[in-house]
């Protein structure tokens, strides 16, 4: 799938291919020596990374890729572009080197973490109340449904990776600081607690300096997730004594699950203890990555390759937060967009700011159409830049809707369609041989369609009285569509038609033409291309449009 494709992956100029090649130029660097990377960056360079990974053992080791969640709350919008942009970079990666070299993905949940606040909308709100401060996979499930709210996040989590269909790893902190896997790079820590203090200390508050220690024991009495002081480190035991509010002077081994580290140390450790090669994170995590990256140089590691990208804005332009509930949820975009457009939504410019609110999914969806035909009759090396390429993993669908998404909005308005099996009525003689079952995605849009149109377009529809050149173009129209056979399908006619009008009638420029059509007969400044609409929505009834509009009954 992703083979075969080294010369045109060093050429490509598409975000993912950068991150791609940044991601081997690290990795190299980080297992080979100066004279060791140049010879493998050559066979690599030659397509012949199978051979580079054969002369060097150091390279046998998969290239891992980490994204973070925080399983306090759901998975949200957030999750699913992290997941989704770094497999895009996976998949880039892949292809550079002829997927020949594994790769590995984690989903680290950071499961271990003190419950600090009872989440909004969550069931049995006083249940949790009382779990403050005890580790997430303590904290009893709210839900009733698993073991402890963390069990039941990660559970989330994990269905709603898998309905995407990502390949990924399930890594849960709990088990993993549990299982000795961290043993090692904790036992480190504690041995360079003062570099580590070093590097932290300057990044903090005077009264938070004052408390602040790498690790947050476990109480051994009440089970909390205890933010105290260090009082004693004991290297040789690998042990921390600490003042337990509950039960006085305590010392506990920094192994075995019996600490956790706080944030930044505990993303240097895992880097260090995971050997992560690339993760990305969000534009106001850039300080965070910065003094992590120190930490992790501290203990022995070497940081992860990965970028910073940047936040979504809401309507007003503002930061999206999910204590205001300013911005737009996974289950609001599903009811409205496909998956699909989504994930192009994701892949456009990550580094810039984007609006994240209702109103982009139509032309997401619309743009994630456009480049699939585009895909169709593009060369190889542009088709690697096409965002279609990284969203499908180098298998974009050789075909997609033969109508679009803002086409279909107009039809439910104008059809006053409510149903599906409506819709598809229109369809019987324009696409007479489409069914649900050979069009599943045009299927699909419909029901998106329906929805968005009911909830957005509906309520906000402003009809307009044309004014006297406007009506005469108008039924200037519906004399001509008359003359044309009444069974005609043929959009290219109907809009060749749609043009004379426009020109006969010396409408300047002609979108003002276009623009009149909208606002008259479909009640928006803007919308599809006529002739195709009204080949779908018929050409009786598209006369008859025509004339109710231009006698001012659409407005009335």
């Amino acid at each position: 799938m992703l083979q075969n494709l080294e010369t045109l992956s060093r050429e490509a100029r598409s975000w993912p291919f950068e991150q791609a090649r940044n991601l081997l130029a690290h990795v190299l660097k980080k297992r080979l020596s100066d004279a060791e990377r140049d010879a493998a960056k050559l066979l690599i360079d030659a397509g012949k990374t199978d051979e580079a990974l054969a002369a060097f053992e150091a390279l046998n080791k998969p290239v891992i890729l980490e994204t973070g969640y925080g399983p306090s709350g759901l998975p949200h919008m957030g999750t699913f572009g992290e997941v989704a942009r770094t497999t895009m970079v996976r998949n880039a990666f892949r292809a550079l080197t002829g997927d020949h070299w594994a790769t590995r993905l984690i989903a680290f949940s950071d499961d271990m973490d003190g419950l600090r606040k009872v989440p909004e909308g969550i069931p049995n709100s006083e249940m949790l109340r009382e779990d403050l401060h005890l580790p997430l996979t303590k904290v009893r499930d709210p839900f009733g449904t698993h073991d402890s709210f963390g069990a039941h996040n990660n559970a989330r989590l994990r269905a709603f990776l898998d309905s995407f269909g990502f390949e990924y790893e399930f890594m849960s902190s709990t088990e993993t600081y549990r299982s000795g896997r961290f043993d090692a790079a904790l036992l480190t820590m504690l041995e360079r607690f003062d570099k580590v203090m070093g590097i932290m200390l300057p990044t903090l508050g005077e009264e938070r300096r004052a408390t602040y220690s790498p690790f947050l024991p476990i109480s051994p009495i009440t089970g909390h997730v205890l933010q105290v002081p260090t009082l004693e480190r004991n290297v040789e035991k690998g042990t921390i004594v600490f003042d337990d509010p509950a039960g006085g002077r305590t010392e506990v081994p920094v192994t075995g699950g019996h600490v956790k580290l706080q944030w930044k140390p505990d993303w240097a450790m895992r880097w260090t203890a995971l050997d992560v090669d690339y993760e990305m994170s969000g534009k106001d995590l850039i300080e965070s990555v910065r003094e992590s990256s120190k930490l992790c140089r501290a203990i022995g590691g070497v940081p992860p390759e990965g970028f910073n990208y940047e936040l979504f804005l809401d309507i007003e332009g503002k930061k999206i937060s999910k204590s205001k509930g300013n911005g737009l949820t996974m289950e609001d975009w599903l009811r409205y967009g496909t998956p699909e457009s989504l994930s192009w939504y994701m892949f456009q410019s990550p580094k810039s700011a984007k609006s994240l609110h209702f109103n982009v999914i139509p032309r997401a969806t619309d743009d994630y159409l456009s480049f699939i035909e585009q895909y169709k009759t593009q060369e190889p090396a542009k088709r690697m830049d096409n965002a279609v390429w990284h969203i499908h993993s180098g298998q974009p669908p050789e075909s997609a809707s033969p109508v679009s998404f803002a086409l279909l909005l107009n039809l439910v308005g104008v059809a006053n369609a409510s149903t599906k099996d409506q819709l598809w009525a229109y369809f019987a003689k324009y696409l007479p041989d489409a069914t649900p079952e050979s069009e599943p995605v045009l299927d699909r849009l419909m029901g998106y369609a329906l929805n968005y149109y009911e909830d957005f377009v509906k309520p906000s529809k402003t009809y307009r009285l044309p004014d006297d050149k406007e009506k005469a173009a108008l039924l200037d129209l519906a004399e001509r569509l008359k003359a044309l056979p009444a069974d005609t399908t043929d959009g290219e006619v109907i809009q060749g038609e749609v043009y004379a009008v426009g020109k006969a009638h010396e409408f300047e420029p002609l979108r003002a033409w276009f623009q009149a059509l909208y606002e008259v007969l479909l009640g928006a400044s803007q919308g599809p291309r006529f002739g195709s609409f009204a080949a779908i929505y018929g050409l009786p009834q598209t006369i008859s449009l025509l004339e109710a509009g231009a006698n001012g009954e659409l407005a009335a």
